[in-house]
Order: structure tokens, then sequence, then C-alpha cells
């Protein structure tokens, strides 16, 4: 089990700064397997038991969590002019490092997944492991659905000429403005409205419900968060 300075190990938890650590640490106010330790220096890993101030931290390496984004948020860690995905999320889930996942558009709500792990975030969204991402999306012109359907399984070629994987559509209805499901293998930027506008109509709202075989919760409502389990987090890759 690799192990990490106390100090660095408990603030990476983003409930308090290394200082603040230190200071606690010289305080007498924190132990590691029931002895109090005086040396923020110390290495410990994450399956000690370390009390601080009293409490036992609940400390796991990285962080996964679900958020349902609602619209004018960005997916970004930090921005200068607008809120992220990052600064909406309730402070007991805030940790430092935490980033998004995969982008999506400043008025695209729906499933947006915030982790600290970089390994795991390069492995959905590498294009050669194909993890699926799913959305609804309601557009303002009528299109063919039988001929959307089949553009869209041979590849979409964007304006660009960027020719796109495969992806399926399925049409959910087909009232005033049609609604679709999509589900694409990769992300390119501004992806599906791009894929729509292909043929002809606009996107005015798109919501993503699900990556992998991983679900968005219907009990979040939109800008709650709450972290995965680790059943949760295994249906992402193993569809």
């Amino acid at each position: 089990m690799k192990k990490e300075r106390i100090d660095k190990l408990i603030a990476s938890q983003g409930l308090l700064s290394r200082n603040d650590v230190k200071t606690m640490v010289k305080r007498g106010e924190v132990s590691v397997n029931g002895v109090v330790i005086k040396d923020s220096s110390v290495k410990v890993s994450y399956e000690d038991d370390i009390v601080v101030n009293g409490k036992h931290l609940k400390q796991t390496e990285f962080t996964y969590i679900m958020l349902n984004k609602p619209k004018g948020v960005v997916s970004a860690s930090e921005d200068k002019r607008d809120k992220t995905v990052v600064d909406i999320l309730p402070d007991e889930l805030k940790r430092k490092n935490l980033f998004p996942a995969g982008r999506l558009d400043k008025d695209t709500t729906g499933f947006c997944l915030i982790t600290d792990d970089g390994d795991f975030a390069h492995r959905i969204l590498s294009p050669s492991r194909h993890v699926d991402k799913t959305y609804v999306a309601t557009v303002d012109k009528y299109i063919d659905f039988e001929n959307a359907r089949k553009a869209f399984k041979d590849g979409i070629v964007l304006a660009d000429g960027t020719v796109l994987l495969s992806a399926d559509l399925e049409l959910l209805s087909d009232d005033d403005n049609q609604s679709f499901k999509v589900v694409i293998k990769e992300g390119k930027y501004h992806q599906v409205k791009r894929m729509f506008a292909s043929l002809g109509t606009t996107v005015i709202e798109l919501k993503r419900i699900s990556i992998g075989g991983l679900v968005l919760d219907d009990n979040l409502e939109e800008g709650e968060a709450r972290l995965l389990t680790a059943e949760e987090l295994s249906k992402i890759e193993n569809r």
C-alpha cells in the first residue's frame, strides 16, 4: 500500500490545508492507529486508522462524484467568469484536485462525473475504450428518423470533414419538437449538436443520462451531487 506524509494525505481529503494539519499535529490532535503523533512528516497509508481532533478520518485515495449538472455551469475545475461543476459541489464533497472527467457544454445538463483520479478519467475518455455516453436530445426542426438513424449508424461526417464512429439513434418523441436518445462512443467537441446540425436541424435541449452502464440517479435534482459506490463505478467501464 502506497504511503504518504500524513499532512498531505489528510489535506487531500479536502477539509484541511497542510498548514492546518501541521498545527493540529503539534497540538497532539492527530493520532495514527491509536498513537498520538508529533511529526507531520510521518508516512501513513489509506488503511491506517487516523483520528483528527477526536474524529476518525474516512479517507479514500480517490473520489468519484455523480453530479446532475444544471445549465449555466461550465465543466471545468476553475473559471474566471462562470461557476464550475466543482464550485457547486456541496462542501462535504469538495477536495483538492477534483476535475470533470469529460466536458458538457455550458447549456447541457445531466450526468457529469467528477473525480481526482487521472488514470480512471483517461481510461473512460480514451477513444480506444469506446465507453458509451448516452444523451437525450431535442431538436427544433423535423428530420426523417429512418434516414437519420442510418446516417448515425454509418458514421456522421461533420462539416469540417471529421468522420465519426457509428452511433445509435432512437426516436423518443415525434411531437412539435422531436426528441431522440443518442448513444455515442467518443467525445468530440460539441459532438451531438454537430451531428444533428449535419442533418439540418438544431439541438435546443441536451441532457446526458448515462456513462457506460451507469445511469444518472433519478433522485438527484439538478445541481445535486453524491459519491459513487464501488459497484456503480464498475458499471462505467464494465457495461
